[in-house]
């Protein structure tokens, strides 16, 4: 299942030239910053004398280290000058999202020497790695305790954990099978396998639904009882929450045995049908824990994946885009069932009633408003061969109470997101995560050949 972060490769380069403890100081003062972040990363100390690449002769030992020790993404740091054509094959070999940086230069000394051109280093490694094809992003040159460097270095991690799950391939489980009359969600599984490395897992909807009612017998009393003082429950019986809890640990169980690390649900209507119970409850505590889509949707899936690996691990939720704000004309409602639990807001108290837009006896809808704060919007998705990411960002807003799960966004400009959406390869389904992570999103999009962005948030030149 998803991890928070990709595992970073720690590979500082310095150069038999300037100073040699500047270097190594250098290097500390790095490694201070990935540990305050919570960096995962994995270095170069029982390799090489100093920890440092100074020659082209260290390159093959830090490959063959590096890939041994499963690093996902690698960051170059120069600490005093630069050892281009060691980098530049380092990061060829390794093919991973490559972050380039180094730290700014102070004054020279009283004589007039200096103790590093880490500038100077930085540029002929960027043409090298240029010359042999490796994307790469960049943090501007800064020092260690400037905002730029510790943002740069988080924007960098949420950019390659997100390109590596169409890069390095993820699996997305699908229980059940696509909804007839939900043409939009029809997607080319071949090509997502082929060009992306996406692998849909099919879940039979009928061994799920007996794993659940067999789960279900076991009576959940305990779990029930707490559910009932913390919830608002409406018209469901103890069967049918007890069904609801078993579609939870059901499709956890399935994304452990198979390393999912999405799921996709047919939702509609074998399921509610079986247990007596609409289970989007159920949803809700799976996707505190992995992203979990309604309506059969792959591609909102893998959307939902991108938005919350971009965000390093917060929650992620495939919303609809539902309705323009009544007043405000850059506002829209993003509205859905089955949102998070950890993004519900603290204010608001879990009602589980029935469906509103589809009268019938079965309750279970989650009902809850979602939380204020920064949001980010991400869908991936194609059509005729050609992929596409459309990104966007906003902040929640005041708007009218409304049902299920939802939240009133902002944005700059909501004309052109509108006509974004319309025009390009998208549909109403857009994963929502409540951080601003679009630039992380937009630096993934340059580790995955020909995956064209759609800024909704500025005109296309």
């Amino acid at each position: 299942m998803s991890k928070s972060q990709p595992k970073l490769a720690f590979c500082p380069i310095g150069k038999f030239v300037f100073s040699h403890e500047d270097a190594l100081h250098q290097k500390e003062e790095i490694r201070k910053v990935m540990a305050a972040i919570g960096a995962d990363y994995v270095d170069l100390e029982n390799v090489l004398p100093d920890g440092i690449v100074r020659d082209k002769a260290h390159v093959r030992a830090v490959v063959e280290h590096f890939r041994a020790t499963g690093a996902e993404a690698l960051f170059i740091p120069h600490c005093n000058f630069g050892t281009e054509d060691a980098a530049a094959l380092i990061a060829r070999d390794l093919g991973l999202p490559v972050l380039l940086w180094g730290p700014r230069d102070e004054a020279p000394l009283a004589d007039g020497s200096r103790l590093r051109d880490t500038l100077c280093g930085l540029l002929p490694t960027s043409k090298v790695l240029g010359k042999l094809g490796v994307p790469f992003s960049y943090i501007p040159n800064c020092r260690t305790a400037d905002p730029e460097f510790k943002e740069g270095l988080l924007r960098f991690l949420g950019a390659a954990h997100a390109a590596n799950a169409l890069r390095m391939g993820c699996r997305i489980g699908l229980i059940g099978q696509r909804i007839d009359f939900f043409w939009s969600t029809i997607c080319n599984e071949s090509e997502l396998l082929e060009r992306f490395r996406i692998e849909v897992v099919q879940l039979d909807m009928v061994d799920f639904i007996n794993a659940v009612k067999a789960r279900a017998a076991g009576g959940y009393h305990d779990e029930i009882r707490q559910l009932r003082g913390n919830c608002v429950v409406e018209e469901m019986d103890d069967t049918a929450l007890a069904g609801v809890l078993a579609v939870r640990d059901e499709a956890l169980a399935l994304a452990e045995r198979h390393q999912l690390d999405a799921m996709a649900c047919q939702s509609f209507m074998s399921l509610p049908e079986s247990i007596g119970a609409w289970a989007v409850f159920a949803d809700s505590m799976i996707g505190d824990k992995l992203p979990f889509v309604l309506e059969s949707d792959i591609c909102g899936a893998v959307s939902t994946l991108l938005a919350q690996r971009a965000a390093l691990g917060r929650p992620a939720f495939l919303t609809d885009i539902a309705a323009r704000h009544p007043q405000d004309d850059n506002a829209v409602l993003l509205w859905h069932c089955g949102a998070p639990l950890a993004m519900k807001h603290p204010d608001e108290k879990v009602r589980l009633g029935k469906h509103w837009i589809l009268p019938g006896p079965l309750s279970g809808m989650t009902h809850f408003r979602m939380q204020d704060g920064p949001i980010t919007c991400v869908r991936f998705d194609g059509e005729h061969g050609s992929y596409a990411i459309g990104i966007g960002e906003g902040e929640s807003c005041d708007g009218p109470s409304t049902l299920n799960n939802y939240a009133w966004m902002r944005v700059h400009d909501w004309t052109h997101w509108e006509r974004t959406l319309i025009e390009g390869p998208f549909l109403h389904h857009i994963a929502m995560t409540y951080t601003h992570c679009g630039a992380a999103l937009k630096e993934a999009a340059r580790f995955i050949p020909d995956l064209k962005i759609y800024d909704m948030d500025s005109k296309q030149k």
